[in-house]
């Protein structure tokens, strides 16, 4: 297995020799190995994995919510193969170097509401900061419970594999090398099918650090220009915003061709004060009851799980982390030296999951949003807008999409998703928790306008739950522009005349949607595309 490791290095980097760069070469062998040798370990995992799931990269800092999301994408990980889980920096949280080295950026956090501090050594970050390796030991403790409701999880191990350390030393500093820069490097140069998601929940510093290394490398060598190419095909981007500014300073003008994944027409809330903005029929999921029956009390993820007023801060005396706090008043807050941005919540209510958007799309609902980057998800999807709505600002493109491309609410959904899978984490017993729908049928057909075609799917449910089905139009995803439904929205067995309108090469996106009576209530989709002859 090592010389096999060694001998791909070797042929990736031969033409390195030719420049007299033996240093460097070594150097790359080195670090590369770092990367590489865990993976060794765990061979029996890698070669069994499901080449259909998307590969994911995580980057993440220590901000609450970032914890929060890790807990969902690991009680989610049957449906992805996690490819790394990093600690990141951004402009809200980074280490330092240990060396007493001072670091200032204007406009960040300590420059601004009334603060303006120094240049400091580090930013809300703990000594032994070790979050990410919290959830993963959250996880072992209730694998063996997970693997009885889908004996997709991965392992502990393989999980633990994958954890290293980026670019934490300072905000936006992406000059050096670190064992998550290179277990990213190492991803985008590999030749595994599919492409890779790198998602930011922080900083892009350590994306930046691994494109930049190869930048370095490989930017002399007469095939960059195709090599460019094909790594920018491959990677697409998923930022929870440009949290310490090197995707603009760094990634996009140097990576234009690189692609972002598209999270269009959003409308399920899960950022800071997302019960502010919910409907009232969804306000029971961020309710400290449904947050103490579904979550909190689910074991070691429960546990973990930041809601308001638990008493926990990420970092102990952080002036910006209130959210533990009871009982207090932000007047009482503010006199005593906390930074209370926002009103304060009931004990016990949802917090915030903000990065949870960035793999929204990725799970294996049935949407399958991330096989082409018009489909759409939970999350909704890339759409063509017009030329003058471009020109506008954001808030008012997302406005013209909820208008003319409304997509149903799936707050239920994926608050009860999570609850299902908290489920699972603290139940030995299959018998003891709900689990999904399942719908064999076609996803693709094909007719000329005017012709009616049958649609025939199974619909069943592992836990013999009733069951319920709607038929709905993704209209976003459809390239016929007009609205269609089929002959019985209610039933699994229905037809479905393509408009006589429709042109030649039109696509028309159905979605077939069975929802359980089990508790907490589950969903599954199945994605049909119907497209004009």
């Amino acid at each position: 297995m090592y010389l096999t490791a060694f001998s791909f290095i070797l042929s990736r980097n031969f033409h390195l020799l030719s420049h007299n760069n033996m240093k460097r070469l070594k150097c790359l062998l080195l670090s590369t190995l770092v990367a590489v040798l865990p993976a060794c370990k765990i061979n029996a995992q890698t070669s069994s994995e499901d080449l259909t799931k998307p590969r994911v990269i995580v980057t993440c800092d220590p901000e609450l919510d970032d914890l929060n999301s890790l807990i969902r994408f690991l009680l989610f990980s049957t449906d992805f193969r996690v490819e790394g889980l990093i600690y990141a920096s951004s402009q809200f949280h980074w280490k330092g170097d240990g060396q007493g080295t001072k670091w200032w950026v204007p406009g960040r956090e300590y420059s601004r509401n009334g603060i303006n501090y120094p240049p400091m050594e580090s930013w809300r970050w703990a000594p032994d900061e070790r979050f990410i390796d919290d959830a993963v030991d959250a996880y072992a403790k209730v694998y063996n419970n997970l693997k009885i409701h889908n004996t997709a999880y991965p392992t502990p191990e393989y999980l633990k594999s994958k954890v290293r350390v980026g670019n934490i030393e300072f905000d936006g500093d992406f000059s050096k090398d670190t064992p998550g820069s290179e277990l990213i490097k190492q991803v985008i140069l590999d030749e595994k099918p599919g492409p890779v998601f790198i998602q930011a929940w922080g900083g892009a510093s350590t994306i930046a650090r691994a494109l930049k290394s190869i930048e370095d490398i490989y930017s002399d060598s007469e095939n960059w220009k195709a090599m460019k190419e094909k790594i920018s095909n491959k990677v697409i981007l998923s930022l929870s915003g440009d949290q310490d500014d090197t995707y603009a300073r760094y990634i996009q003008p140097f990576w234009p061709d690189i692609k972002n994944m598209e999270m269009g027409n959003i409308n399920v809330g899960l950022a800071y004060n997302a019960q502010l903005r919910t409907s009232e029929e969804n306000k029971v999921f961020y309710s400290p009851k449904w947050m103490q029956e579904n979550i909190r009390s689910k074991g070691a993820f429960g546990e973990l799980y930041r809601v308001w007023g638990d008493g926990k801060q990420m970092v102990k005396d952080d002036k910006f982390d209130f959210f533990g706090f009871t009982g207090k008043t932000v007047e009482e807050l503010k006199a005593e030296g906390y930074v209370v941005w926002t009103g304060l919540q009931p004990a016990g209510s949802f917090l915030a999951e903000g990065d949870t958007y960035c793999f929204l799309n990725l799970i294996d609902n049935g949407l399958r949003a991330h096989e082409n980057p018009t489909y759409g998800g939970w999350c909704g999807g890339r759409t063509t807008l017009p030329d003058d709505i471009k020109a506008k600002p954001r808030m008012e493109q997302m406005a013209y999409l909820k208008e003319h491309f409304p997509l149903p609410d799936f707050t239920a959904p994926i608050m009860n998703g999570l609850a299902a899978r908290m489920l699972w984490s603290v139940s030995s017993d299959y018998k003891a928790a709900n689990h999904y729908p399942v719908i064999d049928g076609e996803l693709a057909m094909s007719g000329k306008p005017g012709e009616t075609l049958k649609l025939k799917y199974k619909v069943t449910d592992p836990d013999k739950d009733n069951i319920t089905v709607k038929w709905w139009q993704y209209c976003s995803s459809s390239t016929y522009p007009g609205k269609v439904s089929v002959d019985n929205p209610a039933s699994a067995n229905t037809t479905f005349t393509i408009p006589a309108d429709a042109k030649a090469g039109n696509t028309i996106h159905l979605i077939l949607e069975a929802t359980d009576d089990g508790s907490p209530q589950l969903n599954r989709y199945l994605r049909l595309i119907i497209t004009v002859k």
